[in-house]
């Protein structure tokens, strides 16, 4: 919900279903049914955010005026990729 928020504020997206189909590559219900299951995110949404979220960042750091933006958009992108890391199972290597 809070990468959600971000982008609404900064007027990238409109709705949840925006945000559902673009940011998390699945359908425009999906942010809406985890919130009436009181459910999680996948790891695989939270990785396809964290990588769309990082993207954005670098490419609106770019811009002096916006950097402060774009470091948000990295800071929320590294928080997404840690959750998806201490959810990885550790594989045993022969």
């Amino acid at each position: 919900m809070e990468a959600f928020d971000l982008l609404k504020s900064k007027g990238i997206v409109s709705s949840e279903s925006e945000f559902s189909e673009y940011w998390l590559a699945h359908s425009e219900c999906y942010l809406r049914t985890l919130r009436m299951k009181r459910a999680e995110p996948s790891m695989g949404v939270l990785a396809i955010c964290a990588s769309r979220l990082q993207k954005a960042g670098e490419e609106i750091m770019s811009s002096p005026r916006h950097r402060h933006v774009g470091q948000h958009f990295i800071e929320l992108s590294e928080r997404c990729h840690k959750l998806v890391n201490e959810d990885a199972i550790e594989l045993e290597l022969i």
